[in-house]
Parts: structure tokens; sequence; C-alpha cells
């Protein structure tokens, strides 16, 4: 119940705030242009969209949606003194990131919902000829949601961890840049870096271990569990080696990427709240 009392406190007050539902905007935003793309195409493509939303707004805007929603849902209470009156009443510190998390996450599934419903009703109007596939569709929206909730529980744990505005700004903006930009998209990330080094010192490696080094960051596991929403043969995803077969090792395949976006729900929170069990609250 304090659970419950601590996020319908947080909800309140949070699902008015602009700068949270900002990016949830510009994912809208960027959903509307790929369906008006494809309505000057003479052979609309629903898969297309999708993909292009999955790259660009999985990349960029998820990440942003969650982290901006979710970076001081703490770590904006402990600077201003206002968690020590919370934890007066008979609520415990698990409580308080309990009930950050359910009430950050609320506002986040809200936003992305109203942004797929918006998409749908977008396919209608600027692309009327063209097929929908709802199933793929639903499969798309849930492993977004996963994605997302994947960030927020970063930016809660970041948030719990940290003991003003200011560091869990530093911590969502460095999380953001490392896990997401140099991981995924710099060729000074990891999987580079790997490669580099086994090159070096002459061992051999397949490629399914450079692409598990990928997927270990929730942007990497996102887009190459992209095989479970698009049919195998989809032209964009065999190119870029997401969707693997049934006979490549277990750590690359689709449904593995879930497991790893489920370790960055637990673990991160796990560390967060460890981190405000032990913290000096003054």
């Amino acid at each position: 119940m304090n659970v419950v009392s601590v996020a319908k406190r947080d909800f309140l007050d949070v699902r008015r705030a602009k700068l949270v539902w900002a990016p949830a905007a510009l994912y809208v935003l960027f959903m509307l242009l790929f369906y008006w793309g494809q309505s000057n195409s003479s052979e609309p493509e629903f898969y297309w969209v999708l993909w292009n939303l999955a790259g660009l707004g999985g990349a960029l805007v998820i990440p942003l949606v969650a982290l901006v929603a979710a970076y001081l849902s703490i770590a904006g209470e402990r600077e201003s003194g206002s968690i020590k009156y919370q934890l007066s009443l008979p609520v415990s510190r698990t409580d308080v990131v309990a009930g950050k998390l359910l009430a950050r996450s609320a506002v986040v599934t809200v936003a992305l919902l109203a942004a797929f419903a918006v998409g749908i009703v977008a396919a209608r109007v600027l692309v009327p000829d063209m097929s929908l596939e709802y199933g793929e569709y639903a499969a798309f929206a849930g492993l977004t949601l996963l994605y997302a909730l994947a960030y927020v529980c970063v930016a809660v744990g970041i948030s719990a961890a940290t003991a003003s505005r200011s560091r869990a700004m530093a911590g969502a903006i460095g999380f953001f840049f490392v896990f997401n930009l140099v991981w995924n998209f710099l060729p000074v990330g990891p999987t580079r870096m790997v490669e580099f080094a086994l090159d070096r010192a002459g061992i051999d490696y397949s490629e399914t271990l450079l692409e598990f080094v990928f997927s270990l960051s929730p942007t990497g596991a996102y887009l190459n569990g992209m095989g479970l929403v698009f049919p195998s043969d989809f032209g964009p995803l065999q190119a870029v080696g997401a969707g693997s077969g049934v006979g490549d090792p277990f750590y690359v395949q689709d449904w593995f990427m879930l497991v790893i976006l489920l370790g960055w729900v637990v673990l991160p929170l796990a560390l967060g709240r460890w981190r405000l069990e032990r913290a000096d609250l003054g």
C-alpha cells in the first residue's frame, strides 16, 4: 500500500510536466514524418515505417523520453530535502524506489501508447492504401515499451544513487552517451575495441561474439530484437544481421534480447536501491 501511495502522489506531480511530454511529442512527430514519407511512395510499405521508427526513434527519442521522465524522480527530492518528510511517514526507502518506478513507468507508457494510437490514425489518414499489420505493430509497441522501461529503470537507479539534481543529470547524460551513442554507433565502441584487441592478439573469434557485445547495451538489444517483429525475409533486417536464426548461439537469438533488456530492468534498480539504503540523508 505504501508503494501505491508513493506512486500515486508522484504520478499526480509529474503528469503535467512539459519537459516529460516534449520527447514523447517528438516521437509522434517522427512517426508522422515516416508515414508522410510513405504517402509519397508508389508502393507504401508499412514495415519501412516501423524500421525507420526503430532506428531513429529507438536510438534517440525513446531513451530521451525515459531518461527525462525519471532522472530526477528521487534525486530532486533528496536535494530539496522533501524525501525526509516522506520517509518520516510509514514509507521505506524501498517503497520510494518502487513507487517512483511505477509512477514514471506509467507516465512513459501512457505517452508511448498515445503515440502508437496516433500512428494508427496517421496511417489511415496519410496512407489509406497501405496495409497495416496490427499483429506486428502490437509486437513492435510491446518491444518498444520494454526498451523504454529499461531506460526508466536506469534513470530511477541513477536518481536513487545520487544526492543532487546536477549529479543525476550528469549520470543520465553520461549513460545515454556511453551506452547509446558510443556503444552502438561510434567506431570507438566496445564492439570495435574487442575486435581490435582479438585481432592484435591473434585470437580467432566469430561474428556472433561481436554481435553479442553490441547487444549488451539496451539499444543494441532493442535493435537486434527486431527479428521478433519483422518478417524474416525483410531485406534491411537481413542486411544488418538482426533477426538471428535458430542455428545461431542462444546469446544472439531474438528471444535472448528480451533477457538482456530484463537485465537492464533489474540491475540498475537493485544498485540504486542499494545506494539509497546506505545513503546518509541528513
